[in-house]
């Protein structure tokens, strides 16, 4: 068995489950019945990723009180802070003397794509020179596009987010319709519609938000999308349009129009003040028909509101953390651990590992069945897929409006 510390690092933007991964790694780590003790010495901490690890900011998590790590299940955001970090080829042989300087034998990476890629591509250097470690990737990321998992912790609190957002933020239009006639709600998600078909759920009866989803699997139309809305307006008076905030012309060309990216090339959708998607859909909606109406782009908000975190993401986060330290102690190195759904009627899941090299840099879409024919909402299929993760919702009532004479 291998024998040396552990350290452990998140990336990438926060989950409202995301700490409760980290707990588990770290209480997996103590544990006696995972025989983690024996080939594991200190569990220490990367402060702010590999980009705080390279600048040599560890800090030591078994020092913590167990009652601190505990609470981490229900504590968001990143507690040990993220980066966005892409690793250079010149950054290896200091991660190699790092690793060597803290006697690392064991490393762990709660992220999405981005991550499993750099643990990936660590854990390989480290093999090619020779030095043993062993590393083990732990899926996150709202967007729901990592492959090797059926869904990622963290997908399923965000996605419970944006239903009950657009729920309520419906009901509003809904009532307030003589004086604004429609209502844009953007998701995060630069190239994967999972986030906003879920907000599908939020919708009971006909007339319910949402009536139109924009996903990036579907070339954005303009004079289609505008003929949907007016459709919709003539039916129920309103139009609540949700839309990711990737979605694209057929060109390839955001709707939101951004040209800036982050480090990994990845579009940086209304950053720096730019536009968003909804900003512009409002503004199309308004050129074409002269209507008022809101747009809603709550940003990171829905990546870390513990209070709406699903009770199942949390536990499913955990235990993701915990088998990775079994994995890991086990002597299985250059993986991710997934989550397998067994059963989605009644719902049952079980934990397996996918090989980081599948996992890393590929983005997983939403499957064609999962889209209507017409792209701009959701199958049952979907629906059935998504309402384990997220849960049911409140029913909320309306007036019987009986008219009097």
């Amino acid at each position: 068995m291998l024998q040396g510390n552990a350290i452990i690092g998140q990336s990438g933007g926060p989950t409202s489950v995301i700490n409760a991964s980290l707990a588990g790694i770290i209480e997996a780590a103590r544990d006696p019945r995972a025989g983690a003790p024996a080939a594991i010495g200190r569990t220490l901490g990367m402060r702010f990723g590999i980009e705080g690890f390279l600048q040599g900011n560890v800090i030591d998590l078994g020092a913590e009180d167990p009652a601190t790590i505990a609470a981490l299940r229900a504590t968001p955001s990143s507690a040990l802070g993220s980066c966005r970090h892409k690793l250079q080829e010149a950054d290896f042989p200091k991660i190699l003397e790092m690793l060597r300087k803290f006697n690392i034998r064991y490393c762990f990476l709660i992220g999405g794509n981005d991550t499993m890629d750099t643990i990936h591509r660590v854990e390989r250097y480290c093999r090619a020179q020779g030095y043993d470690l062993i590393g083990v990737g732990v899926p996150k990321t709202v967007d729901n596009d990592l492959c090797g998992t059926d869904h990622t912790p963290g997908f399923g609190s965000a996605g419970r987010y944006v239903a009950l957002s657009v729920k309520q933020a419906g009901m509003l239009a809904r009532d307030m319709k003589r004086v604004d006639q429609f209502v844009v709600f953007q998701t995060v998600g630069r190239s994967a519609g999972w986030l906003p078909s879920a907000a599908a759920l939020a919708k009971v009866a006909e007339d319910d938000a949402p009536h139109i989803i924009l996903l990036p699997e579907r070339a954005f139309d303009q004079d289609r999308f505008l003929a949907d809305v007016e459709r919709c307006h003539d039916r129920y008076g309103w139009c609540s349009i949700v839309c990711g905030e990737g979605v694209c012309y057929a060109d390839g060309t955001p709707i939101s129009a951004s040209r800036m990216t982050d480090k990994f090339s990845n579009v940086e959708f209304g950053a720096m003040g730019g536009t968003s998607a909804a900003m512009m859909l409002h503004r199309m909606i308004h050129a074409a028909f002269g209507w008022r109406g809101e747009f809603q782009v709550c940003e990171s908000l829905q990546m870390c509101a513990a209070d709406r975190a699903c009770s199942g993401d949390v536990e499913e986060a955990h235990a993701c953390g915990r088998r990775a330290v079994e994995l890991a102690v086990a002597g299985t190195s250059g993986v991710m651990v997934g989550i397998v759904r067994d059963s989605s009627e009644p719902y049952r899941w079980s934990l397996g590992a996918a090989p980081l090299a599948e996992v890393a840099l590929g983005a997983k879409p939403m499957p064609d069945n999962f889209i209507n024919a017409q792209g701009n909402f959701v199958t049952p299929e979907c629906i059935a897929y998504l309402k384990p993760l997220i849960g049911p919702l409140p029913n909320y009532v309306r007036l019987a409006g009986a008219v009097v004479n």
